[in-house]
């Protein structure tokens, strides 16, 4: 996976090149700084096997700008009641930055009658210029090999794109190329952290809405895509 080395020096401000949906990897004092908090039971254990693994937390949006503290999340897995923790991070103790599996490692959790049409799906936004990260439980079991999926999970792509023009590629390959296995959700993401559904940027750019849910790492907007996707 791919790395963005931290500075190991205490931050005094949130990483440039922070964004939603980047993984990072906390030391061993900033593991024991989160299981020093007060957590129930089933939270606890998670967090403990979280930290004996050195499994990753994901980055959630920031409710404001704060140079000391990082907001994080660990979406739990049934064995521990799929609990959602929201873990506040001391930048200093985020060793380095990860990212989502690729598309490819996770056609292994996939039904074996979509191993032909993942390979097709995968090509096809490949030559559209987009490598695919998946995220939700999909992603989070291929990172953990623990019980994430179920009969209703959606495949969650993170879809990263350079241009409004590469953007309408992507969704138009997700809306076009036979599938028949479990429904294809996602983000489109932009150059500056941008990230849009692509159902919604597909209804968009066909004049079906005006506007589309935006998420940042600040905050969630509805705007009419403009320059500023460019």
């Amino acid at each position: 996976m791919a790395e963005a080395q931290l500075a190991a020096e205490p931050a005094v401000r949130l990483p440039s090149a922070l964004r939603r949906q980047q993984l990072l990897r906390l030391s061993g004092e900033g593991w024991a700084r989160v299981l020093d908090a007060p957590w129930d039971a089933a939270a606890r254990q998670c967090l403990a096997l979280w930290a004996a693994r050195g499994l990753p937390l994901v980055v959630t949006r920031q409710p404001v700008p704060v140079a000391d503290m990082l907001a994080t999340g660990l979406p739990a897995p049934a064995r521990f009641r799929r609990l959602r923790l929201a873990v506040a991070v001391v930048p200093r103790h985020v060793m380095f930055l990860d990212e989502f599996p690729a598309a490819e490692a996770v056609a292994r959790l996939l039904p074996r009658t979509c191993a032909g049409a993942w390979r097709t799906l995968i090509g096809a936004l490949a030559a559209a210029g987009c490598a695919p990260r998946v995220f939700g439980g999909y992603g989070w079991q291929a990172l953990t090999r623990l019980a994430y999926v179920h009969a209703a999970s959606d495949v969650d792509l993170l879809l990263p794109v350079d241009s409004p023009a590469q953007a309408d590629a992507v969704a138009g390959v997700l809306a076009t190329t036979a599938w028949p296995g479990p429904r294809l959700d996602g983000e489109l993401l932009f150059p500056d952290g941008a990230a849009v559904a692509w159902r919604e940027w597909l209804a968009h750019r066909e004049g079906r809405s005006a506007q589309v849910l935006v998420k940042r790492l600040h905050g969630v907007a509805l705007e009419a895509p403009g320059a500023s996707f460019a």
